[in-house]
């Protein structure tokens, strides 16, 4: 994963959140910015609004749950790209999103041509194991931006 500032993470998760505030009227309770190579994902946490959690509960509000975003996100992430691309000055060719109805956590991924496994772990991984170099050189960032512009989490 390359290193991605702390400016232009915090500028994607709070872009990011604003989008999700302003497309569904519930804003994430934090956010996670991961680069690496050409691959942006944005996790949303908390992201489903009360009501939405009410739904998810029966295996058919959740699959239109996550329909639901699914289409609102392929139908409205013009603006999101638009920014994304403002912040990084590189373009997104790719934009895709899913929802975990479990946790209420949104994933937006923004591939370039690659296959994107997203995996939500069930907690925290220690800073000081996941930050650094990997085994192949490459770097990781990993962001979590809370919404009150407060300071970084790990």
């Amino acid at each position: 994963m390359d290193k991605c500032s702390s400016t232009t993470a915090r500028q994607i998760g709070q872009a990011a959140s604003a989008y999700q505030q302003q497309r569904t009227g519930h804003a994430p309770t934090s956010v996670a910015v991961v680069l690496g190579d050409e691959t942006l994902v944005i996790t949303l946490h908390g992201a489903l609004s009360p009501a939405e959690k009410a739904v998810v509960h029966s295996l058919d509000g959740a699959a239109q749950v996550q329909e639901f975003h699914r289409q609102l996100f392929s139908n409205s992430c013009g603006p999101l790209r638009q920014e994304i691309k403002r912040i990084t000055g590189v373009e997104v060719r790719e934009a895709a999103t899913e929802v975990e109805t479990a946790t209420g956590t949104v994933v937006q991924v923004f591939p370039t041509g690659t296959v994107v496994q997203v995996f939500l772990l069930a907690g925290k991984v220690p800073v000081d194991t996941w930050s650094g170099s990997g085994p192949d050189g490459s770097r990781e960032a990993r962001r979590s931006l809370p919404i009150d512009g407060g300071e970084e989490g790990p």
